[in-house]
């Protein structure tokens, strides 16, 4: 698997509006901190890669986890029973880690950071909300977003295992 650097070049204002079965999620994206992370997300939201996707994995008081393109065909509850390759899916590529060169990386209530492998530069498509703080994550995981306002920290900390990704948009984007 290659490592890939986005075309998409981020001018910091990016807000990704994630559409789920349980409310809109508005996500202030880091594009001066995790310029790699944001262009990528950027890309793949634009591309459509997201809409129909489900939150594949729950760990209550610790995070919230989509993006896997393995979900894509399984029903919520399928998805909830588990198996199917969930968690091991991506775009067929890696990102370099940033959380070195991230002023703000920085794992808080709600933040939205690249799940990855265990090598260092495979994160790809998944990613996880911060269900609480959770700094030990801070030297190991990409931050790139915070929540916009406290109604989108309310719909994560809704999701559950098996909903679904209706759509992210992007806005202010180039």
């Amino acid at each position: 698997m290659g490592t890939y650097t986005p075309e998409y070049q981020p001018n910091g204002k990016e807000i990704a509006v994630i559409t789920t079965g349980k409310g809109v999620i508005r996500v202030q994206l880091a594009g001066n901190d995790a310029p790699l992370h944001v262009g990528n997300f950027v890309e793949l939201a634009q591309k459509g890669f997201y809409d129909g996707l489900k939150f594949h994995r729950l760990e209550p008081n610790f995070v919230i986890q989509g993006g896997c393109p393995n979900s894509r065909e399984l029903s919520s509850e399928q998805v909830k029973a588990g198996g199917f390759g969930l968690g091991t899916g991506g775009p067929g590529y890696g990102i370099k880690g940033e959380w070195t060169v991230n002023p703000h990386n920085q794992h808080k209530d709600g933040t939205l950071a690249m799940a990855r492998s265990q090598h260092p530069d495979s994160a790809g498509s998944q990613f996880y909300f911060c269900l609480g703080p959770q700094s030990f994550l801070d030297g190991n995981y990409t931050v790139f977003g915070d929540p916009a306002d406290q109604e989108s920290l309310a719909v994560i900390h809704a999701l559950e295992k098996g909903d679904e990704i209706l759509s992210i948009a992007i806005e202010n984007a180039n």
